[in-house]
Parts: structure tokens; sequence; C-alpha cells
């Protein structure tokens, strides 16, 4: 069933003439009557009846027209599912916890008026496919790893660089520093469970392993952030990698924090240089979203500057 036909069937049987109903379409009255007639045709009823008056509907057009408007609305309902600037804008932000998703957090704050559907996708080849097929609107990531350009239909901008921060058990050697430099680091047993193999933050990590001589242990099943911590406070030799927004409401500097968080945990921060996790912001150019605009500007204004004096990012990374 043609919708066309059925949108005209409904015009004609509003404005209760086939020529005003061409007029309201802008087609001729000749298209209104063929449409009608191959309506007609695959029913198998008569819709209309002709009268000096104009065209009036059958006792079939009467049952049809509610079903009509029906299919109508429907119709309207799946094109504004989809139309840019009708459908929330859909951003990836790889995880709950971390900095995608307070930057999402604060542009919602800045623009309630946004509709978002936020979305977690682990592989930067699946947010990648997803930007490129219009699944979704952007996609937070530290691009591009080596071997893996982007590709020339996708757009980044680097949009923050994230100081990373030791996090220490109250009993870990280093837990009473104001601070550590990365070649303090060397020998430190670093354990990070939630590196998986292929991922841009672990081609991250092993370019900050391979320039600094650090031991990264990706080791264990990785049962998530509250598990992670348990660990680093009840195992002197273990520390890890925390990025500076994740954890925010513990202590700088290895004071104590009355067991923040029922942990006792210490955040340290790495100097000499301080490691950087770089996010970018990917989305397609040709992507029509106009709060995609507003997000990109958003982000613009309220991002820290370029300035990457003392900060260490791998040489893949797209620059400031």
């Amino acid at each position: 069933m043609e919708l066309e036909a059925v949108r005209t069937f409904a015009a004609v049987a509003e404005a209760g003439q086939f020529r005003k109903a061409a007029v309201d379409l802008a087609v001729t009255q000749q298209a209104v009557s063929k449409r009608v007639a191959a309506l007609e045709r695959d029913l198998g009823v008569r819709l209309f009846t002709r009268t000096p008056r104009g065209a009036e509907l059958t006792i079939d057009g009467q049952a049809f027209l509610p079903h009509a408007r029906e299919l109508l609305n429907a119709a309207e309902r799946a094109i504004a599912s989809v139309r840019p600037g009708r459908r929330p804008l859909r951003v990836d932000i790889i995880a709950s916890r971390g900095a995608a998703s307070g930057l999402m957090r604060g542009f919602h704050r800045a623009h309630p008026e946004i509709d978002l559907d936020v979305v977690m996708l682990l592989e930067i080849e699946s947010a990648v496919a997803a930007v490129l097929s219009g699944e979704i609107d952007a996609s937070f990531r530290a691009v591009a790893a080596p071997g893996r350009p982007l590709p020339e239909d996708i757009e980044s901008v680097r949009v923050l660089d994230e100081p990373l921060q030791l996090l220490t058990g109250p009993d870990h050697a280093l837990a009473g520093a104001e601070s550590v430099t990365l070649a303090e680091l060397a020998g430190h047993r670093i354990w990070m469970p939630g590196i998986v193999p292929g991922t841009e933050w672990a081609a991250y990590y092993e370019d900050l392993v391979a320039e600094f001589g650090l031991t990264i242990e990706a080791t264990g099943p990785n049962f998530g952030s509250d598990a992670l911590l348990d660990t680093i406070a009840d195992t002197p030799a273990l520390a890890t990698f925390m990025s500076e927004r994740t954890f925010p409401q513990l202590p700088l500097g290895g004071a104590p924090d009355a067991r923040a968080a029922g942990h006792g945990l210490r955040r340290i921060p790495v100097t000499g240089p301080t490691p950087v996790y770089p996010h970018s912001l990917l989305w397609r150019r040709d992507n029509p979203h106009p709060a995609l605009a507003t997000l990109r500007a958003h982000l613009a204004a309220t991002s820290p500057g370029g300035d990457t004096t003392g900060t260490w990012v791998p040489g893949w990374v797209t620059p400031r």
C-alpha cells in the first residue's frame, strides 16, 4: 500500500472534493484521481461516490478512514524518530564512571532542553562503525591507535587531557608521598585488570610501560571498580592508576581520608612528566544533527587550553 495514495485519500476525505485536495497537496487533480483509483484497486473496494457537490465517502471509505489516519500518524512518528533535530542526540561515553560521562553530564546541565541518548560501546571499531552508520552521533575516544587511522568521513577533536594519578592503600610504600615521578614508580606493581587487549586504552598503557619502564599487570578477572579498590586498599604491594575525575572525593598527596568511601585509599599526583589520558570527540563529517554542533561548541568553551607542558601522551594521539 502506497503511503502517498493513503495520504491523498485522507486529503480528499478532509476536503470533500478531488479538486480542493489537489490544491492542498500541490498536485494535479488527475494525479489525485489516479492515486485514489490505485488505492481502490489495492483494497478491492470503492472509497468515494462522486456527487454534484464533490466526493462522499462510501461505507467502506468511512471504515477505512480512521485506519488511514493511523497509518499516516505512524509514518510521521517513524520519520521523526530518525530526523535530525527531532530525535535525541546519541553519544557513546565508553563507561558510566569516567571523564566522558562527566563531560556529558556537564553538557546536559548546560542544555537541559536537548534530548540525549547515552550508550556505552567497548571497542573503538564498534564506535567508529556506529558513527559511520548513523547509529550514534558521536563518541569519546583516545584516537587513533597505531595502525588504525580513522576513516576519512570521521572527524575528531581533542577535548580533554585527564591526568592520571596513583591510587594506593594506606600501607603502600608510597602512601605518604605528596607526589611521585614516573621514574620512582619503576619496580612497583601497578594492577589494572580493566585493560582490554586491542583497545585504544591498552595501546596507551603499552606505550607508557615501554617509555618509562613501568610494570603494569592486567591479570585476573575484572570484577569492577569496587572490587579493584578493595584489593588495592588491602594489598600493600599493589597500586593502580586512576584518572583524576574518577574519584575526586579522595584526598590528594597521601593525606589520611578517614577511610573515604570505606577504602582508606590515597590519591597521589604523578609528575616528571604527568601522564594524561586524551579524550577526543569523534563524529561523521556530514552529520546534520543540530545538537551535535551545540555539543562541540560546549566542549570547545569548557575544555582547558592546549598547554601540554610537563605532560605525556603517546605519539599517535591526535594533537591539540
